[in-house]
């Protein structure tokens, strides 16, 4: 994780018992993922907390997600508090690697190359 880390990866790892009461639910997992984004480094810093955050799915199904800042405020601006306008994102999903049960499992080949 140290050399992967930030970057475009989805860590999957065992979740702590706080985990599930902060969710309210029963999830034994948690994914983790530190982008090198500075924006967002710089929203956790001074938040000093991370952030529980999703995807936006594409309502098209011409790509899986969208980034376009204008499209999300549309498409579900009614549901949350901000959209933060930094431009396109890119539309390839991290590469998802489960790291519970003992052994490293490649869940998704995403942008992040696959190197362990």
């Amino acid at each position: 994780m140290n050399k992967a880390l930030p970057g475009p990866y989805t860590f999957i790892l065992d979740a702590s018992n706080l985990v599930p009461k902060l969710f309210g639910n029963n999830k034994k997992e948690v994914g983790i993922r530190i982008p090198d984004n500075d924006i967002v480094r710089v929203i956790v810093e001074k938040l000093g907390n991370p952030l529980a955050v999703t995807s936006v799915h594409d309502v098209d199904e011409i790509v899986d997600y969208t980034t376009d800042p204008k499209a999300i405020e549309e498409q579900i601006g009614n549901q949350i508090a901000l959209v933060v306008d930094a431009g396109y994102g890119k539309n390839v999903p991290s590469s998802v690697i489960d790291c519970t049960n003992g052994q490293i499992e490649i869940i998704r080949e995403g942008i992040g190359e696959i190197f362990f």
